[in-house]
Formats: C-alpha cells, sequence, structure tokens
C-alpha cells in the first residue's frame, strides 16, 4: 500500500509553551489532514474497493437469497430491505475506521503528528470527514445499484437525500466509536474482532432484513431500542412513504448522542496516547 507523508501545515505559528490552537489554524490543519485522508484513498484504489462493491454484493446476496421467503419476491423486498441498508452499510465503513487509526499508530504516522503544533482532536476530525466522503460514494452506489434492480421512490428526491443524511449523521456517531475503539486495543486484528461483536448483533438484531413481529419477545425489545431499526423505519417511510417523524427523531437522538458522547472520549484517548 503506498503510504503518504503527511502534510505540511503551514497555519500560523503556534508560540512557544501555549497549548491551544486557534480556530483558524485547526480549521487550515483539519482541511490539510482531510485531503491528506483521500489522496491515500486516491493513491490505494483498493481501500474503496469495500465501499464501491459491499453494497452491490449485500443487494444481490440479500435479495435474491432471502426476498423469496421474507416478503414473497425480491421486488417487495428490495422496497423493505434497501432502505435498511442505508444504516448497514454506513456502519460497516463506520467501524472500519478504528482499524486504520490503530494501524496509523503502529506505522510511525502518529509520531509525526505529535510533534506538530496542531489540535489533537483535528487528527480525527479529519478522519471522521474522509470516511463521510467514503460512506457518501458507497450510500450512493447503493442507491443507483437499487433502481437498477427496480428500487422505486414513491416520495421525491429530497427524501432520497434526507434519508442519506440521516445514514451519514448516524454513521458520523459510529465512527466516534469505532476510532476510541481503534485507540483502545492493542493490535488491528483486536479491533476488528471486537467491531464485529458491535456490528453483527446491531444488524441482525433489528428491522433492516427482516419485519420484527415474528421474532420472540425478549428480540423484539432489544430491536425496539437498536438505533439500526429506527434508522431503517426511518428510511422506508422516507423513500416508501408513511409516518417518519418519530423514527427520524429517534435515529437522530442515537446520532447525536453517540457523539456527544464518544468524540470527547476519543479526543481525550488520542491525547493520552499523543
Amino acid at each position: 500500500m503506498t503510504t503518504l507523508a503527511a502534510p505540511a501545515l503551514a497555519a500560523p505559528a503556534v508560540p512557544a509553551g501555549d497549548n491551544r490552537t486557534s480556530l483558524r489554524a485547526s480549521l487550515h490543519h483539519i482541511g490539510a489532514l482531510t485531503r491528506r485522508n483521500l489522496m491515500r484513498m486516491k493513491a490505494d484504489p483498493e481501500s474503496l474497493l469495500d465501499a464501491l462493491f459491499m453494497p452491490i454484493l449485500f443487494t444481490v446476496l440479500f435479495v435474491y437469497v432471502f426476498g423469496g421467503a421474507v416478503a414473497g419476491n425480491s421486488h417487495n423486498y428490495i422496497q423493505y430491505m434497501i432502505p435498511g441498508m442505508f444504516g448497514q452499510i454506513g456502519l460497516s465503513l463506520a467501524m472500519a475506521v478504528g482499524t486504520g487509526l490503530n494501524t496509523d499508530f503502529t506505522t510511525g504516522v502518529m509520531d509525526r503528528f505529535r510533534t506538530m503544533p496542531i489540535a489533537r482532536s483535528s487528527v480525527l476530525i479529519a478522519k471522521l470527514l474522509a470516511e463521510s466522503c467514503r460512506s457518501a460514494v458507497s450510500l450512493v452506489v447503493l442507491v443507483l445499484f437499487a433502481m437498477c434492480l427496480g428500487l422505486r421512490i414513491h416520495t421525491s428526491p429530497v427524501n432520497v437525500l434526507a434519508t442519506l443524511g440521516l445514514a451519514l449523521a448516524f454513521g458520523t456517531g459510529m465512527v466516534w466509536v469505532s476510532m476510541l475503539l481503534g485507540m483502545a486495543m492493542p493490535n488491528p486484528q483486536a479491533v476488528q474482532g471486537v467491531g464485529m461483536l458491535i456490528i453483527v448483533p446491531l444488524q441482525f438484531g433489528s428491522s433492516t432484513f427482516a419485519p420484527v413481529h415474528s421474532m420472540p419477545g425478549w428480540l423484539q425489545a432489544f430491536t425496539s431500542v437498536n438505533p439500526l431499526s429506527a434508522l431503517a423505519d426511518a428510511s422506508r417511510a422516507l423513500i416508501n412513504g408513511g409516518p417518519v417523524l418519530h423514527p427520524a427523531l429517534l435515529a437522530l437522538a442515537w446520532s447525536v448522542g453517540l457523539t456527544v458522547v464518544f468524540a470527547p472520549l476519543a479526543v481525550a484517548r488520542f491525547r493520552k496516547r499523543t
């Protein structure tokens, strides 16, 4: 994999002994670091393969393997499953960020950042912004491919954009969780293992792939508080029509809550490690 050097952050110098960085300098650092992360993706196209092909693979497998059993036919299942996939795609991509961050600590990239007069949060925010771009690409691929298979938008393009916004907001909250996990685990393999323990229950213990009414009571209790269920229900209402306010507010509440709780924890852990 091609490794790019950390960018020159030619922002106004921070006076010696001053541990605080101005807002203007922080924004400059975030922009430079976000550009670095995007350039790494450009120099290493293989890093985009999961974002480009995971939506296609999941759509084909679930629609044509489970569509007939769950919804009677693949067309009906596309209308049910694809809106639920928005959150699932965002979750999978977000959890991969922790592995990359853990690797950066072992390859010496963070040693370079440690010597620079930059706000510690700028490194993490830049990763968040770059990952948001990757997730947006993946979500667009999902929508376009699903429409080729027969997905129909029964509302409006604005509703589709709102669905993408909800998915990106939830993915943002999960990126902070993933980055905290990446800094807490000793190696990338541990990050991946713990990440799967988070992803699998959230994905399959939700209304993403099947209605919850046939599930046992204890599992329905879990799905009712699962953020992926709220996001899936809101996305279906936005694309197919129906009551959207309650599930959308619940999904937003989860997104904001995850960010408020885990962003300060991730920044504090990053400062401790650097």
